[in-house]
């Protein structure tokens, strides 16, 4: 009986821990967390391969810090499959635009092309 009790514990556990779907903000959200925090598991996870490589190459430029970051989302906006985040952070105050896609049924940050203008 024991044993039955612990397998069933364990297969509720695996059950709930699956991937849920975020929205658009909450990827950004955990993005930048992830980005100024230099947490490049989080990062990869929730950006598709431009976006990673594009925001490695610019992380390796900042500064370690080992202050809690703070995301404040200032604007969203969707077009189909491609959504357009406006974020602030406590790291240097300043905002910044996320461009996401949906990739495999979530979102994910990618990279902007040179010109390319969001609705933000």
């Amino acid at each position: 009986m024991k044993k039955l009790i612990i397998c069933s514990l364990v297969l509720l556990f695996i059950s709930c821990s699956g991937n849920k779907n975020m929205s658009h903000t909450e990827t950004a959200e955990i993005v930048a967390k992830s980005f100024f925090s230099k947490d490049e598991s989080a990062l990869k996870k929730h950006t598709t391969s431009e976006g990673y490589a594009s925001l490695i190459t610019v992380q390796n430029m900042l500064p370690d810090s080992s202050k809690e970051i703070e995301v404040e989302i200032l604007d969203e906006a969707i077009e189909g499959e491609i959504a357009w985040v406006k974020y602030s952070t406590s790291f240097d105050g300043k905002s910044g635009v996320f461009k996401l896609i949906k990739e495999d049924g979530q979102w994910k940050v990618t990279s902007k092309g040179p010109r390319e203008k969001g609705p933000l």
